[in-house]
């Protein structure tokens, strides 16, 4: 009996595992991004290193609004598909596609109004002066992140992972080759610094959303749903619903990463090596998160299908089985910062005095791996749930 229960047990965590692995790559290519600015900016000093941090976590604030409330369209598609309603799988994507494509240019205006008020945050002004064209720059890449954003969600929802793995990565060597060129001025370009690092990052946003599109136009299986760029017409129940899903786990990331861009902000008033070295901590510590977020989608997709297939059980099983993976994952990433905490800073720049900041502040961050892994897996279950009243819900996760 008790092997049989281990077996069903091991093999929802081999399909949990299954589902997650290609989006935590992808999710890590997006992140991968920033991380890997930071690496290639702090060979250019503190300073630059630090305006990146600043508008990283700004810009981020923003985005990750928009790349939350994009999340709801895979378990809306999922649930399409385990009732075996195939129809309405294309009307949810086009006016998926309305909503992200809005969001968007909200979310650019935001930024670029922010960016007004900048020296208002009290940071030096040689880290706002580079911050102001960081920030104008990466800002735009809203537009092509979010179209990328939607048809990634879509093809997720059919349990199609591997595809936004292989731009992310592919993405990331755009990205690397970019801010060789731009940043230190390579191949005959002119050296740009910051800004290089920047137009790397729109530019390989660009390459995503281009290739995202080319491969689900493309790809027969997506034909019966209409996949083109286009719209036709307003259906107001569906975008209500996705509105009333999406925002509230929009804002759910927003309020989580505004903690730590208000953290940014209150550390820059501190000085420029504290402020980079922060940056190196929540850089290590967006990865770790980023690979959670992976087990996250993996337990929204399967609860999903759970739930038009109304099956009471899958849905305990999917749920705690990718609850128990998460925290696995992140008392892993834990040990590791504690273990690293010296080795990892110096990836990112040689200053020992930013270094020996960072490695004290890896250890704070290795502390909240667990809580942050459990509670972001959680909020990937309760997606899936969607429509699901609280006695229900409270019903469903009552052990025992």
């Amino acid at each position: 009996m008790q092997f049989r229960i281990l077996k069903k047990y091991k093999d929802d965590i081999l399909k949990t595992f299954k589902l997650a692995y290609p989006v935590m790559i992808g999710q890590l290519g997006i992140i991968m991004m920033g991380v890997v600015d930071s690496m290639m900016v702090g060979r250019l000093g503190s300073v630059q290193l630090a305006a990146a941090s600043l508008g990283n976590s700004l810009v981020f604030l923003i985005l990750i609004l928009g790349i939350g409330s994009s999340a709801v369209v895979t378990p809306l598609i999922a649930i399409l598909i385990g009732s075996k309603r195939y129809s309405e799988c294309g009307i949810y994507f086009r006016q998926s596609l309305l909503v992200n494509v809005v969001l968007s240019l909200l979310m650019i205006v935001v930024i670029f109004i922010g960016i007004n008020f900048l020296g208002y945050l009290n940071q030096p002004q040689e880290i706002t002066k580079y911050a102001v064209i960081y920030m104008g720059i990466v800002g735009l890449s809203a537009l092509p992140l979010m179209i990328y954003q939607t048809y990634k969600q879509f093809i997720e929802g059919f349990s199609i992972m591997k595809p936004a793995m292989i731009i992310a990565l592919l993405a990331n060597v755009i990205n690397i080759f970019g801010n060789w060129i731009l940043i230190f001025g390579k191949l005959g370009f002119p050296a740009l610094g910051l800004a290089g690092a920047a137009w790397s990052t729109f530019i390989s946003r660009v390459f995503m959303a281009s290739a995202m599109i080319i491969y689900v136009m493309k790809n027969e299986k997506f034909k019966d749903y209409d996949v083109n760029f286009h719209f036709r017409g307003l259906n107001l129940a569906v975008i209500k619903k996705i509105i009333q899903l999406g925002i509230p786990s929009g804002f759910q990331n927003f309020f989580e990463v505004g903690a730590f861009s208000i953290a940014v902000i209150m550390i820059g008033w501190i000085g420029a090596n504290e402020l980079a070295a922060h940056q190196i901590a929540l850089n290590l510590a967006s990865i770790t998160f980023m690979i959670v977020l992976g087990i996250s989608q993996a337990s929204s997709i399967r609860v999903g299908y759970a739930m038009g297939e109304r099956d009471v059980k899958k849905i305990r099983r999917a749920g705690f089985t990718a609850i128990a993976l998460g925290a696995g994952i992140m008392v892993f990433s834990g040990i590791t910062f504690i273990v690293l905490n010296h080795f990892l800073p110096s990836l990112y720049i040689n200053d020992q005095n930013v270094i020996d900041i960072a490695s004290g502040l890896l250890i704070i961050a290795a502390l909240f791996q667990l809580s942050d892994g459990i509670q972001a897996v959680g909020i990937g279950v309760l997606r899936g749930l969607t429509d699901i009243k609280v006695q229900q819900l409270l019903r469903l996760l009552h052990i025992g």
